[in-house]
C-alpha cells in the first residue's frame, strides 16, 4: 500500500484548534507575476508542513467532513482548477469542512478548506467553482507565506502556531480563545494580520478568473456568487454577515471589475452543470440536516414537479436510506441505476441501502457488479468494503482495499478501515502495521511506534512483512530523534 510519502514532525500546537481567516502581514503591494517565486520566504516542504499540522489538528476536532463520495466530487473540481496553474505539477488538496455557513480558506502547503454550506448556497457549478478558483489563486500567488514566515523568519512551528490562533474563531473559540492565542503566538515573535491585502484579493480575482475560464467553466461565476451574496446579505451593513464577506470583503468596484474581466474571457457554450455537481449538493443536505428536520416531507415537496431532476430523486432516496426506510429507497434507486447506468453514486447507495433493507445477497451482487464497471473508484471500493464487513467477509474487504490503496493515497479514515479489515482476517500483523500507518498520517509518531513494535511482535508474520515493518519502524525513530535533537538545540539557544 502506497501511504504518505513523508513523515512529518510532530509539534504540539495547542492552539491550532479551528480556522477562519488566515493570515497576511506586511505584504508588498507590488506582487510578482503568476507562479514567480521571487520575494517569498518559505519553500515548499516548509509550507506542506505548516498546512498539514492545521489540517491535522482540524481533523482531531471532528471540523472536517470527510465522506468518500463528497471528498472525490470536490477534489476533481478542484483538480481541473489547480491544472491550470503554471506550476500544475504541485499537488493540491481540497476538503470540506463541517460548516454551514458560506467561506473557504486557503492554507499553506496547497491546502483548501470548504465549507459545506458554500456548496449549499450556490446556484451552479460554475459558482461554487469560483470560490475554488479564488483560493487557488491566493495559493498560486503564494499571499499566504509572504506573511506566515515574514516576521523575523518564524519558525515552521511559530508560523503554525500564529495561523491556528488567528483560525480559532470559526469552529466555536471566540474572541477571548482568539486574543489570547494571538497574543500567545505574539510572544513567539509573529507579527500577521487577520486579513488578506485588498491588492491581494484583486490579484486573486483576476488569476483565479483564469483559471476558471481555462477549466471551461463561466468565469461569470465568481462575480456572480459574490454578488447573489451582497444582494442577500448586503455590504456589512445587516446583523448576520456570511464569513466569506467579512474575511473576502467584497465592494461593488470588486465586483464590476471582475464583471469586466469575465467579460473579455472565453465563454463556454451550452454550459451545464455535471451531474455529480447536483448530487453531491444534495447528498450535503441529507447528511447535514439536523435530526429535527423532516427530509421526507423536505423531497415529497420537491418531487411534486413534472419530472423532478436526478438530484433530487438521489437526495430522497438517500433521505430515506438515512432515516432508516431502507426498503423504500431501494424501490427508488433500482430504476434509477437501469435509467443511468453511468453514474456511480447511484450503485454505491443501492448496495448499501440493500444491505441496509436485509437484502445481503442483492448488496454484494451490486457492488460486484459496480466494481467490475468501475474498478478502483476509491469511494465505491470503499463503500463495498464496508458491506463486505458486514457481511463477515473482512478477508475480501482486506485484499479490495489492499488493491485500491496501492494505486490511490488513502485518507486516514481509510487507512483505519483497511487496519480493521486486516484484523477481522486474522492478520495480526498487517493490522497493527495500518495502525501504525494511520497514526502516521495524523503525526502520531509515539503511538506509530508502538503499533510497529506490535507488528514485529506478531506470530507468523513472513520474512517480507518483517523487513517491511523493521524498515518502517526505523523511519519513524529516525524522525523522533531528529525532532529531539532540534527542539533540544532550540531549547537551548534559546536559553531553556
Amino acid at each position: 500500500m502506497r501511504m504518505l510519502n513523508r513523515i512529518a514532525v510532530p509539534v504540539t500546537l495547542a492552539l491550532l484548534s479551528g480556522f477562519a481567516t488566515l493570515a497576511c502581514a506586511q505584504s508588498n503591494p507590488d506582487l510578482p507575476e503568476m507562479g514567480n517565486p521571487a520575494g517569498t520566504l518559505a519553500d515548499l516542504d516548509d509550507e506542506y508542513e505548516i498546512g498539514r499540522m492545521v489540517i491535522q489538528e482540524l481533523r482531531d476536532q471532528n471540523a472536517l467532513f470527510e465522506d468518500p463520495e463528497c471528498g472525490e466530487y470536490l477534489e476533481s473540481l478542484g483538480l481541473r482548477l489547480s491544472s491550470q496553474a503554471p506550476d500544475s505539477s504541485r499537488v493540491f488538496h481540497y476538503i470540506w469542512a463541517n460548516d454551514g455557513e458560506i467561506n473557504a480558506e486557503a492554507l499553506p502547503g496547497a491546502f483548501i478548506i470548504v465549507n459545506y454550506g458554500t456548496m449549499l448556497a450556490s446556484d451552479n457549478e460554475s459558482e461554487l467553482a469560483g470560490v475554488l478558483a479564488h483560493e487557488t489563486a491566493h495559493i498560486v500567488q503564494r499571499h499566504l507565506v509572504r506573511g506566515a514566515l515574514q516576521a523575523e523568519h518564524a519558525s515552521i512551528e511559530t508560523a503554525a502556531a500564529m495561523l491556528g490562533a488567528i483560525l480559532l474563531g470559526a469552529l466555536g473559540g471566540g474572541a477571548p480563545a482568539i486574543e489570547g492565542g494571538i497574543l500567545a503566538a505574539q510572544g513567539m515573535g509573529a507579527q500577521m494580520q487577520i486579513n488578506f491585502t485588498r491588492d491581494e484579493e484583486y490579484e486573486a480575482d483576476r488569476v483565479g478568473m483564469g483559471f476558471l475560464s481555462s477549466a471551461g467553466f463561466d468565469p461569470y461565476g465568481m462575480p456572480n456568487f459574490f454578488e447573489a451574496l451582497t444582494r442577500q446579505y448586503g455590504y456589512g451593513m445587516e446583523l448576520y454577515v456570511p464569513k466569506m464577506l467579512i474575511n473576502h470583503p467584497v465592494t461593488r468596484d470588486r465586483i464590476a471589475e471582475a464583471r469586466n474581466r469575465a467579460a473579455q474571457m472565453a465563454h463556454p457554450k451550452n454550459l451545464k452543470d455535471s451531474i455529480s455537481y447536483g448530487l453531491v449538493k444534495e447528498r450535503l443536505r441529507v447528511l447535514t440536516a439536523p435530526d429535527t428536520f423532516d427530509l421526507r416531507a423536505y423531497y415529497a415537496k420537491r418531487m411534486s414537479v413534472q419530472d423532478p431532476p436526478l438530484a433530487i430523486r438521489y437526495g430522497q432516496a438517500l433521505a430515506l436510506y438515512q432515516r432508516d426506510h431502507a426498503a423504500q429507497a431501494v424501490e427508488l434507486l433500482k430504476p434509477l441505476v437501469q435509467e443511468n447506468q453511468g453514474v456511480i453514486m447511484l450503485y454505491s447507495l443501492l448496495g448499501q441501502a440493500e444491505m441496509a433493507a436485509g437484502q445481503q445477497s442483492a448488496a454484494l451482487a451490486t457492488f460486484e457488479h459496480a466494481e467490475n464497471l468501475f474498478p478502483r473508484n476509491v469511494p465505491l471500493t470503499v463503500r463495498y468494503a464496508e458491506t463486505l464487513i458486514k457481511a463477515s467477509r473482512p478477508k475480501q474487504a482486506y485484499d479490495l482495499l489492499l488493491d485500491l490503496f496501492n494505486n490511490a493515497e488513502p485518507t486516514p479514515e481509510q487507512i483505519k478501515l483497511t487496519a480493521m479489515t486486516a484484523s477481522g482476517a486474522g492478520n495480526a500483523g498487517d493490522a497493527s502495521y495500518y495502525m501504525g500507518e494511520y497514526y502516521i498520517s495524523n503525526g502520531q509518531l509515539p503511538l506509530a511506534v508502538q503499533q510497529l513494535q506490535l507488528a514485529l511482535a506478531s506470530p507468523d508474520i513472513t520474512v517480507i512483512q518483517r523487513k517491511r515493518f523493521e524498515a518502517r519502524l526505523k523511519e519513524v525513530r529516525d524522525v523522533l530523534a531528529e525532532d529531539r535533537r532540534v527542539h533540544g538545540a532550540s531549547s537551548q539557544n534559546s536559553g531553556g
